[in-house]
């Protein structure tokens, strides 16, 4: 069945493109369901809006509804505007779809078909059935953007990787000896703290872990939201390769309360005499015992509702991802600085032999950060 319907008017975009504003809101909270925006329009006014704030709570639909209500304004015979279609089926709350239908609003505009199995249609029919008339594919293209990693997810069953490297103009990432704090710039690492506040998960491996002992979280004296309070700030999961079992309960990572989780290799485990928090989990993957299968990892992730990881590796870690064509966006910070030779170079990549080999790249933004350039890349 053809569920879209194309009838746009200027005002449909305008409502819409709040609509997706509000969505946006969402970003830092709503891991692992999707951000939603929706405005409820009435004889050309805004009765009520909302978003998605946290899994388990209100759908955007809810909080728009109980707003025009609270406002004492009645949603009987007006219009809603949805980023992503109403939901058809029970999880930790009702379904939105009911909720419209049982409010009596005459039309629906819903931006894009929700990519879930779970609903993938069924609120739209539910909507119709009831007899309101739903229009999609208003602003379809920019509310996919909302959340790249909720529709990867949903319909390749593996997460949306972004890989972030910091390097010197030469492409350099340290020196010999191992410095490289910092050849970037303050403005540019707070302005990762915005990526790993909006990502699921974290992903590193041991090495990086043992060299420089990172607390792999958002750091809250650099992310600067006053609608995001740093008491309530979701940090991300975890996820750190450690296919030696090399790491110890001591580490900086593992002294918040954010869950880890330790990936390697069936064959290898670690003493039983380490005490672990109740934080610490444990993937253990089968196959070669000298490396982890990358997209398993991938697709078990997955499988733990995590739809956008950020990666902060070393040179061979994120080499490997992006030989192995795990990486979906690659986010390189370049510092005005020169290095020269015998410095850490930026990815260990096998060998090519000829330039047909080369790994291709589309550019997607170049921007200013202070005074580093912050250079956006997809896989070509």
């Amino acid at each position: 069945m053809n569920l879209s319907m194309s009838a746009f008017y200027p005002e449909d975009y305008q409502y819409m493109a709040r609509a997706i504003t509000l969505a946006k809101k969402g970003r830092y909270t709503t891991s692992p369901n999707p951000c939603v925006g929706c405005v409820i329009v009435s004889q050309g006014q805004i009765i009520g809006e909302g978003f998605h704030i946290q899994a388990g709570g209100p759908h955007a639909e809810i909080n728009a509804l109980n707003q025009a209500k609270k406002a004492g304004h009645s949603p009987e015979g007006a219009t809603a505007y949805v980023t992503l279609e109403p939901c058809s089926h029970t999880g930790k709350t009702p379904p939105c779809a009911s909720a419209l239908i049982e409010a009596k609003v005459a039309k629906v505009v819903v931006g894009m078909q929700d990519p879930n199995p779970l609903v993938s249609g069924r609120g739209i029919e539910m909507l119709r059935d009831a007899g309101i008339e739903v229009y999609t594919g208003c602003l379809e293209s920019a509310c996919q953007t909302i959340n790249p990693g909720f529709n990867q997810r949903m319909s390749l069953q593996k997460p949306f990787v972004q890989l972030k490297l910091a390097a010197s103009l030469d492409g350099r990432t340290a020196m010999a000896s191992g410095e490289s704090k910092w050849i970037t710039s303050y403005q540019a690492r707070k302005d990762v703290q915005e990526y790993r506040a909006q990502a699921c998960a974290i992903l590193t491996g041991s090495g990086t872990v043992l060299a420089d002992n990172p607390n792999l979280n958002v750091r809250a004296s650099d992310f600067h939201h006053p609608e995001y309070p740093a008491e309530q700030l979701r940090q991300p999961v975890k996820i750190v390769i450690d296919n030696q079992a090399l790491l110890t309960p001591d580490l900086n990572l593992f002294k918040d309360n954010a869950i880890v989780y330790l990936v390697g290799n069936a064959s290898r485990q670690y003493s039983p005499d380490l005490i672990w928090s109740e934080n610490t989990r444990f993937i253990h993957l089968s196959g070669d015992s000298n490396h982890v299968d990358l997209a398993v990892l991938m697709t078990e992730l997955a499988k733990l509702q995590i739809n956008h990881i950020w990666v902060e590796a070393g040179a061979k870690l994120a080499g490997a991802l992006i030989q192995q064509q795990i990486v979906d966006e690659l986010i390189i910070y370049q510092a005005p600085k020169l290095l020269g030779e015998n410095t850490k170079g930026l990815l260990d990549i096998a060998e090519l032999t000829q330039l047909s080999q080369a790994i291709e790249w589309q550019y997607q933004d170049v921007r200013q950060v202070g005074p580093d350039l912050k250079i956006t890349l997809r896989a070509k």
